[in-house]
Order: structure tokens, then C-alpha cells, then sequence
């Protein structure tokens, strides 16, 4: 009876980062609704995925931010009319592509906010997926949406939660956030005994399947850190009011507490295709044909434990930042997304990663409230400044 009464509004769709774990995850869902349409695709370099998805989209306008690739992929597709574009005003033209109303931002890194301002500028509404553009420029980001009248739904699993979690209550009521950590693949383990970790211990995760680098995030627990400093400016609260607890189950995605001590979860299987489609549908709630379903008749036990933030102490460094504010958040994500494709490049150790971040946010001279063009640049300073780094093992670090 529910879904007769459903009124579904037909959404065109701008999907920025098709070709990653997020943005395949999102045409599943595609196929799945006739509601929704993709007028435009951007991707990185992966032409040869992203030819297909042109192909069965037909979009309207599609970019590769890599200028050559793009030039191929023109090549490979002129018998169809979609446009192709390349680089930073390519990705802003899809963001802002005229047929779009909803823009999904699943880039990976601070590339995501000049396009997500410029998205929200055109009007379209927002199913945020690229964390980075609220850690970084949250103080841009919601100004923005308020008064452009646009939605911002998170497309994080944990974020979801929290916002499912307040639905038809008062947030003012809301005491604190509980956000949920599975622990990763390194759970229980002392800082001496990461010394030795290679690439492929830290991206074999227990719980979910997800692109390299949010894997990576996920063993170190600065992705817990960068969420932590998400839902700060996404539900308007300090982060001392939001906790991270480990359930490494990974049933319970996040929870709120209230005022009278009640406690609000939202559960179900590790599987991103649920928050997308409600990020895409909301207020909605649709069928998913290929979700997993929980069964508490199989279920044993939740288990939750306190994190470990001595030897995940990325995750302390995170809530300094977002004490700190101002360009501080730009340092730590910065410094971690060096830091983070170094180690993909077995170019630093494991343990190295967080003494990065802490090395760079002790360099840093604050800027309160920078600008968009501030935050480019402490970026780029970032970057200058760790790749000269001299960390406590005197090995200094350069990218090849």
C-alpha cells in the first residue's frame, strides 16, 4: 500500500567519479529505477569503464579530468553525441550540467569542492559522497546550501545513519552522535605491531568493500577522524558531542542519543547500495531487490568497544583538527592523502601516516576562516611541506 502512495520524482543525475567504488555502486541503482536518469558522468582516467557507461547511459556530457584520456575517449565515442570535456572546468560543467538536478559527488579528495560549490551554485541538489568537501570547507559548504534552498543528503553509510536516525525528532534534543567503526583489519593491535604491515594487509578489510584509499583510511582510522569532522558541520554540532565506538560487526551504522537518554540506531548489512538509494529517494524508502537483509535469527551478538586512539592516534589528530577548525582540517586531510598514496607506492611505512599529519598540522601558522582560495593553497603548502619531510626515522620522503 505504501509504494502506491508514493509520489516519485523523476531525477536526472549528474554523477561525478562513475567509475569508482561509490560511483559503480550508484548505476546498480540506475538500472534499477526508471526514475532516475544520468545526464552526465565524470571520472578520473578509466576511459575504458567509462566508454561503457557512456554507452549505456547516453549521457549528455561526460568528462575525464585527465586532458589525454579525454582526447581518446572523444575518439572512441564520436559515432554518439555526448560531449566530452577534461579537467576542472569539465567537472564543474557537469556539476552544473543544465538536464541535472541532483549532482552525486563520489571524487575521492579536495578535487570534489570547487565542482560541489559550483553544483550547488547551479541549483542542483547534492548526495554528498566526497567527505573531504565538508572537512575541508564545511564553513563554505552550508552557508551555501541555506541559502540557495538546495538539499545536502549524505551518501556515507554512517552519516546516513545519523541523518535516518533523526528523522520526525527535534536535533536540538539530540545529546551527542555515536558514529560506528568497524576497527579494521587492524583492530586489537599495538602501534609496535604495524611497524611491519604491508599494502595488501591494510586493504583487506573485514566489513566492506571499498576504493583503495578509503580502505586505507579505514586500517589507520583517519577515515573515522574525517567523519567525525563531516558530522560536525552536517548535523550543526562540536565535535566533543560526537563519539566513535568499535562494533565490528558493522550492523549498527551509527547512532544519536537524546536528551533523556534514549538512543536512536540505524541497522543493517554492510551494503553502500542501501544509503545511495535513500540519498537518491529520500524521503522514500524503496524496494532493493539485490540488498542483503539481516536475520537476527542468525545474528549471535553486537559487541562494541572503546577505540584505540593511542595506537590509531590519526583519529586523536582528527579531533584536534575540528577543535582547531579553521585550515587546520585542510592540513590533517592533506597530509593524509600524501601520505596515504605514498604508502600505496610502498614509499612510507604504515605507522608513518599519522606522524605525517602530526608533523604537518605542528608546521602549520592557522588561518581562521580561509577562503576557498586559502584552502587551494594551505593544500599545495601541505603537500610541499610533507614531501621534504623528515619524520622521527630521518628517512626523508619524496614522491617518485
Amino acid at each position: 500500500m505504501a509504494d502506491e502512495r508514493m509520489v516519485i520524482i523523476m531525477k536526472n543525475i549528474s554523477l561525478l567519479g562513475s567509475t569508482g567504488s561509490i560511483g559503480t555502486q550508484t548505476l546498480d541503482i540506475v538500472r534499477e529505477h526508471n526514475e532516475l536518469k544520468i545526464t552526465a558522468l565524470a571520472a578520473g582516467s578509466n576511459i575504458e569503464l567509462l566508454e561503457k557507461q557512456v554507452r549505456e547511459f547516453s549521457p549528455n556530457l561526460v568528462c575525464v579530468y585527465n586532458e589525454e584520456k579525454a582526447l581518446e575517449l572523444k575518439e572512441n565515442i564520436k559515432d554518439l553525441s555526448t560531449i566530452v570535456v577534461s579537467g576542472m572546468e569539465g567537472l564543474i560543467a557537469c556539476a552544473a550540467e543544465a538536464e541535472a538536478n541532483t549532482v552525486v559527488t563520489a571524487m575521492v579528495g579536495m578535487i570534489g569542492i570547487l565542482p560541489t560549490i559550483e553544483a550547488i551554485k547551479a541549483g542542483k541538489n547534492i548526495a554528498l559522497a566526497n567527505k573531504e568537501t565538508l572537512v575541508t570547507a564545511g564553513h563554505i559548504i552550508m552557508p551555501l546550501i541555506k541559502e540557495k534552498g538546495v538539499s545536502l543528503l549524505p551518501v556515507d553509510s554512517e552519516h546516513s545513519a545519523i541523518f535516518q536516525s533523526l528523522q520526525g525528532e527535534n536535533i536540538k534534543e539530540a545529546h551527542k552522535i555515536i558514529l560506528t567503526a568497524s576497527g579494521g583489519p587492524f583492530r586489537g593491535k599495538k602501534l609496535e605491531d604495524l611497524a611491519n604491515v604491508k599494502v595488501k594487509d591494510a586493504l583487506n578489510h573485514p566489513n566492506w568493500s571499498m576504493g583503495h584509499k578509503i580502505t586505507i583510511d579505514s586500517a589507520t582510522m583517519v577515515n573515522k577522524g574525517l567523519e567525525v569532522m563531516e558530522a560536525a558541520w552536517l548535523f550543526d554540532m562540536s565535535v566533543d558531542d560526537i563519539e566513535v565506538v568499535v562494533h565490528p560487526q558493522s550492523i549498527i551504522h551509527s547512532m544519536v542519543e537524546y536528551i533523556d537518554g534514549s538512543v536512536i540506531a540505524q541497522l543493517g548489512a554492510p551494503d553502500m547500495k542501501l544509503p545511495i538509494q535513500y540519498a537518491l529517494f529520500y524521503p522514500n524508502r524503496l524496494q532493493m531487490d539485490n540488498s542483503k537483509k539481516l536475520d537476527f535469527k542468525v545474528i549471535k551478538q553486537l559487541t562494541f568497544e572503546e577505540p584505540d586512539m593511542e595506537t590509531f592516534y590519526g583519529l586523536k589528530l582528527a579531533y584536534e583538527a575540528g577543535r582547531i577548525g579553521g585550515s587546520m582540517p585542510t592540513v590533517y586531510n592533506a597530509a593524509n592523502e600524501w601520505a596515504v598514496a605514498a604508502f600505496l607506492n610502498n614509499e612510507i611505512s604504515f605507522t608513518h601516516i599519522p606522524e605525517i599529519i602530526s608533523e604537518a598540522m605542528g608546521y602549520h601558522k592557522l588561518i581562521d576562516s580561509p577562503t576557498l582560495n586559502e584552502i587551494l593553497t594551505t593544500e599545495q603548502e601541505t603537500y610541499n611541506f610533507v614531501k621534504e619531510l623528515k619524520v622521527a626515522s630521518r628517512k626523508t620522503y619524496r614522491l617518485k
